[in-house]
């Protein structure tokens, strides 16, 4: 095994070895990529401060999100098509998060579905839906999630369009791929990822094909999906929807202090503060420069999550304290498990939490729900000045 010390070293494995056209779909963002870039780039504005002759030892990394103990405040985020990384890649990444501590979130555009998630975990994952026109198929998607015993539903709520990812036009991005002389001559070069995906019976979006109404097969999919996404979601749409599951609801995709008010106001469990990867509004705020007007906004009538950019402890820790209560890793994980299936999941989870627990001890902190914004160095401007 090739030594493994930050998510970068993960990345280059996974771009090895992963078809160009799933990769890409994992490390893009819309149009010119702007925000795409700026999500993580704008960690690096923000500097920590050394602290010395502190007590490290006896540190502790254990939290709680929407009341749920984690052994770090980082879940696993929902990643669409995450099963074409690697062949059941949702059920390697669920398995990986269970037994390191930490929740894992599946999205409703997965490979694997509800069912093959929770037959082969043993504890409640998260699940995520989009704002759907169809309150049929959603409330089946809500049974469906309530009878696998998910513990919390997302709710994303900035997909309403669907962002312009150039690469993804460009690779003719499928589940299963399309074959072209372009992707077959790719396909070629993946042969262990081939094999395994032979493995496997799990090749298309398993909450969708089968259980939406007309699609029956993979080629009735994308008609359905050009159709599906509610354009006239408004605020009573979502809480119709939390009415609709009943439980823990965390919405993701707030960007704005006006927007994450009124999703305190519905009595969210959590938001969380998202651009969706820079995959959607190219040219919108990184997520780390929007969260502390959102934190100042909401204060604490809600939790705050954070999601978009982190691919380290360090951005991890940055996150927290500001006043973040938990984060989300999307490609980080993703870039493991197309770098080695459930063990890369482990390894990128173990790098990220070596990092925030060395970090966080020369910060001269020992306990993750202490640290503030006492140990960062901010820049004055780091917000913007807007008109």
């Amino acid at each position: 095994m090739p030594i493994i010390t930050t998510i970068a070293d993960l990345k280059r494995l996974h771009k090895r070895r992963t078809p160009k056209m799933f990769y890409d779909y994992a490390e893009s963002g819309s149009w010119t990529e702007q925000t795409f870039r700026e999500n993580t780039s704008d960690f690096d504005l923000i500097r920590l401060r050394q602290r010395i002759a502190v007590d490290m030892t006896n540190r502790t990394t254990q939290s709680q999100m929407i009341g749920q103990d984690v052994a770090m405040p980082v879940a696993l985020a929902p990643v669409g098509l995450t099963g074409m990384q690697s062949a059941d890649g949702e059920i390697k990444a669920a398995k990986a998060a269970e037994k390191f501590g930490v929740p894992f979130t599946l999205s409703t555009m997965s490979i694997c579905s509800i069912e093959d998630v929770a037959e082969n975990t043993t504890k409640p994952f998260w699940f995520q839906v989009y704002t759907l026109k169809d309150d049929d198929f959603m409330q089946r998607l809500f049974d469906r999630a309530r009878a696998a015993g998910c513990s919390a539903i997302v709710i994303t709520l900035d997909l309403q369009i669907l962002g312009q990812r150039h690469k993804d036009l460009k690779n003719g991005l499928s589940a299963p791929p399309k074959f072209t002389a372009a992707s077959m001559a790719d396909l070629a070069t993946k042969w262990g990822w081939g094999i395994e995906m032979l493995q496997t019976k799990r090749r298309f979006f398993g909450n969708i094909v089968g259980h939406a109404k007309g699609v029956s097969d993979p080629s009735s999919l994308s008609s359905w999906t050009a159709e599906a996404f509610d354009h006239a979601l408004d605020w009573d749409r979502v809480a119709q929807l939390m009415k609709m599951w009943g439980g823990p609801v965390i919405l993701k995709g707030i960007l704005d202090a006006d927007d994450a008010r009124k999703a305190a106001a519905l009595g969210a469990d959590a938001i969380i503060v998202s651009n969706h990867g820079g995959r959607q509004l190219d040219g919108a705020l990184s997520s780390i420069r929007a969260l502390p007007a959102i934190l100042d906004a909401v204060g604490d009538k809600v939790e705050v999550h954070f999601d978009s950019g982190i691919r380290s402890g360090q951005d991890v820790l940055k996150a927290l304290a500001l006043g973040a209560k938990g984060t989300y890793i999307g490609r980080a994980y993703v870039n493991g498990l197309g770098a080695m299936g459930e063990a890369g999941v482990t390894k990128a989870l173990e790098v990220i939490h070596k990092e925030l627990d060395t970090t966080m001890a020369l910060c001269g902190r020992r306990d993750i729900r202490r640290v503030d914004r006492d140990i960062l160095l901010i820049p004055k401007d780091f917000e913007g000045s807007w008109q």
